[in-house]
């Protein structure tokens, strides 16, 4: 098994030359789409298989099987061979502290060495398995911005580690989902084992609101542009803040917030600058512990006193008539709610990232009071993050925000994924 360690190293550094030295790419950016399931709201990255995209896992994970070295395999679809307990991937990955929910890892006096041992954890079921971590092959269009390239450009190819894991861990997930893929601060998540000699860690998410049309993902530093602005490159109109990481091996993405208002008016929140909020795609909706929750809905509430209530729809607490407050072209015309970053920038949530149309002539404000004992004290959900761009540059640990693209007509869905070949 040392043995086919050192073959995989040697392997993965091989690839890596080749992408480097074989017809070298003039882009350094790679891009796949990002589907919204209609049934679960969740968002995925459409590969083959499709992966539930998550901010917080420490590594990809798929439904795949794994065999013994000495059964014939391959490399056909489903088809994996185990790291060893001894490999570095293994260490690193037993690194990250375990989910207590998970099985134990200590496992060796059974199994022996001959497998790396790890827990795939399903973060909409909130279930655990005990699997194996392995390596796969995966192929990538790089971008020049404006379409995908196929054919002799680089990145081709790619492995990469990640878990297989069995089938019963997709129970939840959404029906053409075969696994999870990590965006997190993780060695093994998938932007950061993307290859490209000019970039370090820098990716790009932009979430469609609809499941009719996909939106983007970025690996890499740009430049992006969409069909509707053909000459406007968005990291020119992105603002930027501090990401925060709790310690070396924490995942997920966290910034801080000076003050939150609304209609330009702050809300009392003596305690805001001491929290930490997070950035999750697998939270539907922004979540707030109660006090700041309440605070909000009072000073929402306050900015829409003369627009019509109407009967509260669950999970929400405060609903509107929708005939009073926009239309379905045009967009929801409410307050807007300033999150003031660390920076001093300002992410502006608008009516159609606040506002959620819950039929029946009603639109509710789409936040949830997640109670007193939460372990973040905001979360910022999907719906929030939908049609704005967000551009998470890991090497500088900085966050780039554009808020919501549809105020200048650019919604999330509108990337031309035409492809170019060459």
């Amino acid at each position: 098994m040392h043995l086919v360690s050192i073959l995989l190293f040697v392997l993965v550094s091989f690839s890596h030359q080749v992408l480097s030295q074989w017809l070298p790419s003039p882009f350094n950016t790679s891009v796949i789409g990002v589907e919204k399931d209609a049934s679960t709201s969740l968002h995925t990255i459409t590969l083959w298989p499709n992966y539930l995209i998550d901010l917080d896992a420490p590594f990809t994970w798929k439904d795949c099987v794994l065999h013994r070295l000495e059964v014939a395999c391959g490399l056909e679809e489903g088809c994996r061979f185990p790291l060893s307990c001894r490999d570095y991937w293994c260490k690193e990955a037993h690194s990250y502290d375990p989910n207590p929910i998970c099985p134990s890892l200590n496992i060796t006096a059974k199994y022996g060495c001959s497998i790396c041992a790890v827990t795939p954890l399903n973060p909409v079921s909130n279930t655990c398995k005990l699997s194996q971590l392995t390596t796969d092959l995966i192929n990538l269009d790089v971008t020049n911005g404006r379409n995908p390239y196929t054919g002799a450009y680089p990145p081709f190819g790619i492995e990469y580690v990640l878990s297989c894991a069995p089938s019963s861990l997709l129970r939840s997930l959404p029906k053409d989902v075969r696994g999870v893929a990590s965006f997190s601060w993780s060695t093994f998540s998938f932007p950061r084992q993307v290859y490209f000699p000019s970039v370090a860690d820098k990716f790009a998410l932009c979430l469609p609101s609809s499941s009719s049309a996909p939106g983007v993902t970025f690996l890499g530093d740009g430049p992006f542009y969409f069909t509707p602005s053909p000459n406007l490159d968005i990291r020119t109109i992105l603002s930027y803040t501090p990401m925060i990481r709790r310690s070396s091996k924490s995942l997920g993405y966290y910034i801080k917030l000076n003050r939150i208002s609304i209609k330009g008016i702050p809300i009392h929140l003596p305690s805001l600058k001491s929290e930490s909020v997070k950035l999750s795609t697998v939270v539907a909706y922004t979540t707030l512990r109660s006090d700041i929750y309440k605070a909000l809905v009072t000073g929402f509430s306050k900015a829409t006193k003369t627009i019509p209530r109407v009967n509260v729809v669950k999970p929400f607490s405060l609903c509107l008539k929708s005939s009073a407050i926009g239309s379905v072209n045009k967009g929801f015309r409410v307050p807007k709610i300033d999150l003031e970053t660390e920076s001093g920038k300002v992410w502006t949530i608008l009516g159609d990232n606040s506002m959620k149309r819950t039929g029946n002539g009603t639109a509710c404000l789409a936040f949830i009071d997640g109670g007193m004992g939460v372990k973040d004290a905001i979360v910022i959900g999907t719906f929030q993050m939908e049609n704005n761009f967000l551009f998470l540059d890991l090497e500088n640990q900085k966050l780039g925000f554009s808020s919501s693209l549809l105020a200048r007509g650019i919604p999330c869905s509108s990337f031309n994924f035409t492809q170019i070949r060459v």
